[in-house]
């Protein structure tokens, strides 16, 4: 069942200021019942880190030119309902899952709306958002990202949007017997 698009959203890249807004969303998506599915960091591992940790992640995303993190900031209260993260990935460098990285690209991480505002547009403007920054301000050639096998309803959303598999497996890094499957943007999308 889709949601109404009656809330009306800004989406933003965050400011380094928002710290407590970053700590505040990420741990909400780690309590998300498909976290473990989603995400590479456990809830306690986030819980427990410092204030200097948040904002330090929160400067990194707000003014670096290789990470950029996107909200959807609610009109009226101002609470943040969705995010993503950007991060730009060089030619000649491996990725964090030690491959090769041949083509300068943005890698889309830390995807992550809020259960009352699915289905709503909110993940299709953020995802917007990212891919236009990616492009435009780090002039990236080729937009991925990377999405567990047995995640569907991410999967299904990343191919709407316009995702396709690339063909690459990368084993789970906790050594577990399942497989991040690699998506890329087709190029006339976003």
């Amino acid at each position: 069942m889709n949601a109404p698009r009656q809330l009306q959203h800004v989406v933003r890249r965050v400011r380094a200021e928002d710290w407590p807004a970053v700590r505040e969303l990420r741990l909400a998506a780690l309590l998300d019942p498909l976290a473990p599915l989603a995400f590479l960091e456990s809830y306690a591992n986030a819980a427990g880190q410092p204030e200097v940790f948040w904002q330090d992640r929160a400067c990194h995303a707000a003014e670096g030119t290789t990470v950029a993190q996107f909200v959807a900031e609610r009109a009226g209260d101002g609470r943040w309902d969705g995010t993503v993260t950007v991060l730009i990935e060089e030619a000649g460098s491996t990725d964090p899952f030690g491959l090769p990285v041949v083509h300068r690209q943005a890698h889309l991480v830390g995807v992550f709306v809020r259960a009352g505002a699915r289905g709503s547009g909110l993940a299709e403007d953020l995802f917007r958002a990212a891919v236009e920054w990616a492009r435009e301000v780090a002039a990236v050639e080729r937009v991925r990202l990377l999405v567990h096998e047995r995640n569907a309803r991410a999967e299904g959303f990343y191919r709407r949007f316009g995702f396709v598999p690339s063909g690459v497996a990368v084993p789970e890094p906790d050594g577990a017997e399942a497989n991040e499957l690699e998506y890329v943007l087709r190029p006339s999308v976003g």
